[in-house]
């Protein structure tokens, strides 16, 4: 791992603190991370639903966590493909999770998986899969 908890979630904070609006880091290890989020009345869309622009956040900024636990903190590594299949509605007012996984991280281009959960829930109610772009080292 090229990153520890502490150091991730520092840069996170001060590198990136509007990602705290889509989850907070609560586990990380070598090519995985994962994430929690409160639900609140800002998170629902119309149905009392978690809105998918909130579920995509989630699972962006948990991919980016496992990916810099191989990289190093690199901030310019960015989303280039973001694909979210929904696959049951969340409980309303229920906290989500995200657990996320890469599966080929290389020089330029890495992809990774993530699976969202809803408390109480054993199914995923998301999975996804990205892609991110690595700048190349100076």
């Amino acid at each position: 791992m090229k990153v520890t908890f502490a150091e991730l979630d520092q840069f996170l904070q001060e590198q990136f603190p509007q990602g705290a609006a889509f989850g907070q880091l609560q586990a990380l290890g070598d090519g995985w991370a994962e994430m929690g989020l409160e639900v609140e009345d800002r998170h629902l869309r119309p149905g009392g639903t978690v809105s998918g622009p909130v579920t995509m956040g989630l699972v962006d900024v948990t991919l980016y966590a496992a990916l810099l636990s191989q990289i190093g903190l690199v901030p310019m590594a960015v989303t280039t493909n973001l694909n979210v299949n929904f696959l049951r509605k969340p409980v309303a007012h229920a906290p989500i999770s995200a657990r996320g996984t890469m599966l080929k991280v290389g020089r330029t281009m890495a992809v990774g998986e993530v699976f969202v959960y809803s408390k109480g829930v054993e199914e995923p109610m998301a999975h996804s899969t990205v892609t991110y772009s690595i700048p190349s080292k100076i």
